[in-house]
């Protein structure tokens, strides 16, 4: 893929506006002129990265899909994703529509048989992560249910016909909410409510 002119789309992001974003960019525009990359668009975020949605990313994403770019490049892996979790969800979007990922910090670049390597490995360890979780989950319901301990919410609490006429009376008189009316009986607010409209009679 070297000898076509790859349409590289470069990302940036500080935490705040008193941030100078030029730094960033200088150093990914050299990069890609020393690769012989066409910089096709320049994406912008001042935000937090902790935040799950970005605007610059998210549009990033979205000209991803749409086949508008054929490289990102990013400063560090840090300004790029929110977590490792993050990261590796977004390199493998990116392997499956044949873009590739370079952050120039870490050395990462797809294009290259390492980068590849780095990648696999991450990826296996996530995809080893998941799994460990997902059997403490499951482990976790096997011994709550040998105890004897009820999984998921608890029943809605069915009213008794007094009750329900006690609620339309605290209704009327003291003119309560719904969530406050099923706090006071340990009901849900739907049941509150068929109450009022006369359902909870049926």
């Amino acid at each position: 893929m070297e000898n076509k002119k790859q349409r590289a789309a470069l990302y940036i992001r500080v935490s705040t506006a008193a941030q100078n974003l030029d730094g960033q960019e200088t150093e990914l525009r050299q990069y890609a002129e020393h690769r012989g990359w066409t910089v096709s668009k320049i994406y912008r975020d001042v935000i937090s990265g902790a935040a799950k949605s970005r605007p610059a990313l998210d549009e990033l994403m979205i000209d991803a899909h749409k086949r508008k770019i054929d490289v990102v490049i990013v400063f560090r892996f840090d300004r790029f994703a929110r977590s490792v979790t993050h990261l590796l969800d977004a390199l493998e979007t990116f392997r499956a529509l044949g873009i590739e990922f370079v952050s120039i910090s870490e050395s990462v670049d797809t294009t290259t048989a390492m980068g590849k390597l780095v990648f696999t490995i991450l990826a296996g360890v996530a995809e080893l992560e998941r799994s460990l979780i997902r059997e403490r989950v499951v482990m976790g319901i096997q011994n709550a249910r040998r105890k004897g301990r009820r999984l998921g919410r608890p029943p809605i609490k069915k009213l008794s016909c007094s009750e329900l006429d006690q609620v339309r009376t605290d209704r009327k008189n003291g003119n309560l909410s719904l969530r406050t009316l099923a706090k006071k009986y340990g009901t849900s607010v739907w049941a509150m409510h068929q109450a009022i409209s006369g359902a909870g009679h049926r």
